[in-house]
């Protein structure tokens, strides 16, 4: 069996570091307005800030999409009429089942945004009510943001990647030889994406550096096996996670005009979060702690712990108030497991299901078509 068509275990538990990361993420922006800016300083600029990070996870998520869903592409048994349906129901029914839930818990517990402090999480990303047009348009992950459910702004991207993944794959192949010099473009334009805030020029080249290194797997597997110098990979990782999250340990010695160094700083992050992806496929003993059991069950729950954290944190941040921020810091992560663990059981595991059997029914009337 070929490299590139076994599945690589180690990147399930990176997914759930990751999306633990970002409920850690939203959990310090509540916590946020009952710091002081000395603590608020010393947990973010420093590598602390390690332990939450919140977009620059996300580019992790980015990174890791553009390797495994690329990957079965470049199979010769590979069929797009499968794909498309099969691709499309793993990422909306999930999405309506979060937004059902989201939308249950905002009508069953009243939100007053005035109680919440100005330019917070809970009062500028949390929905105070739920309308048909919001919910559908929601739905759709064609918004530019999101309220009933905050997360979903990634899953858009996610959406517009899965759609032109014919493209992305076209890319890497046509151009496998100067993989190197391709990725050193994709880098350069999600940094000049953060300079010139364009969103989709700071996500693509992030997808695209995923399926870069899905289209050179077996090579860099090869070349992971023959280096044998200790320090290489361990210096890798201290970079990678500096960059990640660079544009935050820079913040006391950028000044607040020198706009352009931060925003060059923060599009590094994506560069971090590949180089991550990365490293758990070369490093044994990355690679060893994302397939430690805990790791493999957070890795099975991301998707669902990253669709109901969101609704639930806003929830218990409105139902407990801002005062009590640190009860809410104290119970949202496990109340955000159990919630995704029910998700999970009832609505993440059956779309999968049902995704597969309409992938496979869709393919088996055209090729019934065709015959």
């Amino acid at each position: 069996m070929s490299d590139t068509s076994s599945r690589i275990t180690g990147l399930d538990g990176l997914r759930g570091f990751a999306s633990l990361a970002v409920v850690l993420y939203h959990l310090s922006l509540i916590a946020r307005p009952g710091l002081s800016e000395a603590t608020w300083a010393w947990l973010t600029q420093s590598p602390l800030k390690l332990l939450f990070p919140g977009t620059e996870s996300v580019l992790v998520f980015f990174a890791l999409s553009g390797l495994v869903v690329a990957l079965p592409a470049l199979r010769p048994d590979f069929e797009w009429t499968r794909y498309y349906p099969s691709r499309l129901m793993r990422l909306y029914l999930p999405v309506f089942g979060a937004l059902i839930f989201a939308s249950i818990l905002i009508i069953a517990i009243p939100r007053d945004a005035l109680s919440m402090p100005s330019e917070t999480w809970l009062r500028d990303a949390q929905a105070t009510s739920v309308t048909p047009i919001s919910f559908l348009a929601e739905a759709s992950l064609l918004p530019s943001s999101f309220d009933i459910d905050n997360v979903l702004w990634s899953l858009r991207w996610e959406l517009f990647f899965s759609l032109l993944l014919p493209l992305f794959v076209w890319l890497a192949i046509r151009f496998r030889r100067a993989s190197p010099y391709l990725a050193v473009i994709a880098a350069s334009a999600t940094v000049a994406g953060r300079i010139f805030e364009i969103d989709a020029l700071v996500y693509f080249p992030v997808f695209l550096l995923g399926t870069i290194i899905a289209i050179n797997l077996d090579g860099i597997r090869a070349f992971g096996q023959r280096v044998r110098t200790r320090m290489l990979w361990p210096a890798v990782a201290v970079l990678s996670a500096t960059l990640l999250i660079a544009s935050w340990l820079a913040r006391p010695f950028v000044d607040s005009s020198s706009e352009l160094a931060a925003d060059a700083l923060w599009g590094l992050a994506g560069v971090g979060a590949t180089l991550i992806v990365l490293l758990v496929i070369v490093w044994p003993v990355l690679r060893r702690a994302c397939e430690r059991p805990t790791a493999l069950w957070l890795g099975k729950l991301s998707f669902s712990l990253y669709l109901v954290h969101a609704p639930v944190l806003g929830t218990l941040g409105y139902l407990l108030g801002q005062e009590r921020w640190w009860l809410v810091c104290l119970i949202g992560l496990p109340v955000s497991l159990g919630a995704s663990m029910l998700f999970y059981r009832w609505i993440e595991r059956p779309s999968h299901l049902a995704a597969r059997r309409v992938g496979g029914y869709v393919t088996q009337r055209l090729q019934a078509r065709s015959a």
